[in-house]
Formats: structure tokens, C-alpha cells, sequence
């Protein structure tokens, strides 16, 4: 699987963008995605993530009601919907894959997911 993330850009707070991540690969249907995000001097963390099924998701605590992720499988795209965003949502965003199929618990791990895009750029100015 190859993942390319768009959307990126500059926002100021309270603003939204919409990232997307399209998907290469026949196993797009049956793989868990997730959107995790690296602040620069910080570690990558953990955003959003759903399993194969569109149904069950999970997101961190500080985007949650904020944030929003869903996939189109006819577009092989997964897609991340941030609303009243903030100057601490500034980062780079990368999506992530796997083909195995996650359970709840699994899906805000980074080790869990196999393939990474190369990221898009979140800024957003106060």
C-alpha cells in the first residue's frame, strides 16, 4: 500500500481544512487507516484512526468533537475533517495504514499500522 496525504496549509484558529489520503494497493477496503501528527521537538502522535469496517473510530482527546474521520472506498481515500482548529493543531500530518484488521484498542498505537504517507503541513496561526 502507498499513501499520499493532501490538504495541508495555513488556517488561522477557529478555521477547518480537510486533509486526504489517497491509497495505491487492491487491500484498501480491508485496512485499518489512521491520522497521527508530529508537532516540530515533539513525538508523533496519535489522532485519529478507523477500522476496515467505516464503523468503529477512535480519536485522541484533544481533537475529539473537533475532528472528524471517514473513507471513501469507491476513492480509495481515507479523509480527516478539522473543525475549530487551534494554534496547538499545528504539525505535520501523516496517515497510516495496515492490512490487519485492528481492533478498537489497537487503533491509536503507531507500531499497529504497516505503511505511512509522507505527510502534508498544518499551520495554524492565532
Amino acid at each position: 500500500v502507498q499513501l499520499q496525504a493532501s490538504g495541508g496549509g495555513l488556517v488561522q484558529a477557529g478555521g477547518s481544512l480537510r486533509l486526504s489520503c489517497a491509497a495505491s494497493g487492491r487491500t484498501f477496503t480491508s485496512a485499518s487507516m489512521g491520522w497521527f501528527r508530529q508537532a516540530p521537538g515533539k513525538e508523533r502522535e496519535f489522532v485519529a484512526g478507523m477500522r476496515s469496517s467505516g464503523t468503529t473510530t477512535r480519536y485522541a482527546d484533544s481533537v475529539k468533537g473537533r475532528f472528524a474521520i471517514s473513507r471513501d472506498n469507491a476513492k480509495n481515500t481515507v479523509y480527516l475533517q478539522m473543525n475549530s482548529l487551534k494554534p496547538e493543531d499545528t504539525a505535520v500530518y501523516y496517515c497510516a495504514a495496515t492490512s490487519r484488521g485492528l481492533i478498537w484498542s489497537q487503533l491509536h498505537s503507531r507500531g499497529a499500522y504497516d505503511y505511512w504517507g509522507q505527510g502534508t503541513l498544518v499551520t495554524v496561526s492565532s
